[in-house]
């Protein structure tokens, strides 16, 4: 096989291996584990080495000889319309433990299906049928018109915002449905779609430079470079994410709800209760039923002592007191003007407080201390805290002694 070696092909070359080396990684551990995050962040990947290539083996003498220039113009290597909405699976899938694969969602893959028919269209009518340019005949890569290439940009730019959207309806929700929200805060998920938005305005930035620049085709290689290091970045910290979530949901994107499955460990039923996104603030006029409702609540956590339990959730409160999560979480939320993971934490904060002021802190470490209240993470512990009492633990401490 044709490859002439030189800075530019080569080093587009090594980040082509080391993509797919991840990508594959990433389907092995995705079909091993049942993970399909993985398998999207892989066929993400996939998508990402086939972008470069064009520049790759242009470079390295593709487009100079036959049949390589023919392969390289026929085969739709930059799958533009695929890209964006295989972002937005994964987000779904990696926030989501409830997220399946439908036909309903295939419908997201029908641009890009529309385009790999017209491909098939075009190499059929030239090659078997007119063997000759037809389709072809300005000697151009197709998959460079223009037309393709807005409507590829425009595609995958909406498929951010609603990733962008998807995951705020994923932080706004886990506060409201389990007490340890900070520890699922996702950081590598922002990451990830800040690390797509640069892709997306290195685009821009070449769209640009192409209006002064003369010499396109070779100062393009940098923007190419450029979304090589990115998606290598993304293939490194996203085979590393160790974060899962274990609450199922399915979002209604435009709206401030979602459908919350109960419980989570039977995501394969249709049980499931919609629960309204909701600013937690004191209701001026609150349900006099809520009243008896609020005592049970005070009970569970000061008698019970479930707050102790650090995986606790809106569901299984819910549970233990036979009361639908949904108004259970407008009680919480109305009734205490407060969501359910500051809630908890408010609890989980009192009770370090009170062993801090029995001297229990001279015995066993401060971390020791917020696990045996329910915090499971010294960050968590931390940040709780801080909000809660305007100082940090040690601060604290130092305050009353």
């Amino acid at each position: 096989m044709l490859f002439q070696f030189n800075r530019y092909s080569s080093l587009l070359l090594i980040f082509f291996v080391h993509g797919l080396v991840y990508a594959l990684l990433l389907l092995r551990r995705g079909v091993q584990q049942d993970r399909g995050s993985d398998k999207w962040l892989a066929a993400f990947l996939f998508l990402c080495i086939l972008y470069i290539t064009p520049w790759m083996v242009g470079f390295a003498g593709w487009y100079d000889n036959q049949p390589y220039r023919d392969i390289l113009f026929y085969t739709p290597f930059q799958q533009l319309l695929l890209i964006g909405p295989v972002v937005f699976f994964y987000v779904q899938s990696l926030l989501n433990p409830s997220f399946r694969f439908s036909w309903k969602n295939a419908l997201h893959l029908l641009p890009a299906a529309l385009y790999l028919i017209y491909s098939g269209v075009m190499v059929v009518t030239d090659k078997w049928v007119l063997d000759r340019y037809f389709f072809l005949a300005s000697q151009q890569d197709p998959d460079f018109e223009s037309w393709y290439q807005s409507l590829g940009f425009l595609s995958m730019s909406v498929y951010l915002l609603l990733s962008l959207r998807y995951y705020r309806l994923f932080r706004k929700l886990m506060v409201q449905v389990v007490s340890y929200a900070d520890s699922v805060r996702f950081p590598w998920i922002e990451r990830f779609l800040g690390a797509f938005l640069l892709m997306l305005l290195a685009r821009v930035l070449l769209f640009g430079a192409s209006f002064v620049i003369t010499d396109d085709y070779s100062n393009s290689w940098w923007y190419f470079l450029t979304f090589a290091l990115i998606y290598y970045f993304i293939a490194i910290t996203g085979y590393g994410n160790t974060v899962e979530v274990k609450v199922g949901f399915r979002s209604l994107l435009l709206e401030n709800r979602v459908q919350l499955y109960l419980p989570a460990a039977t995501l394969d039923t249709v049980e499931a209760e919609v629960l309204e996104i909701e600013t937690a603030a004191p209701d001026a006029r609150p349900d006099p039923q809520w009243d008896g409702w609020q005592v049970q609540i005070r009970a569970a956590m000061e008698k019970e002592k479930m707050y102790t339990d650090p995986e606790l959730s809106l569901t299984a409160l819910a549970r233990k007191l036979a009361i639908p999560a949904g108004q259970l979480s407008r009680i919480i939320n109305s009734g205490f003007g407060t969501n359910f993971n500051d809630f908890v934490n408010g609890y989980r904060v009192a009770a370090v407080k009170a062993m801090i002021a029995s001297g229990e802190h001279k015995k066993q470490t401060l971390l020791g201390i917020a696990f045996d209240c329910g915090f499971n993470s010294k960050a968590t512990f931390n940040r709780a805290f801080l909000k809660a009492t305007g100082l940090s633990p040690k601060a604290y401490i130092q305050q009353l002694s």
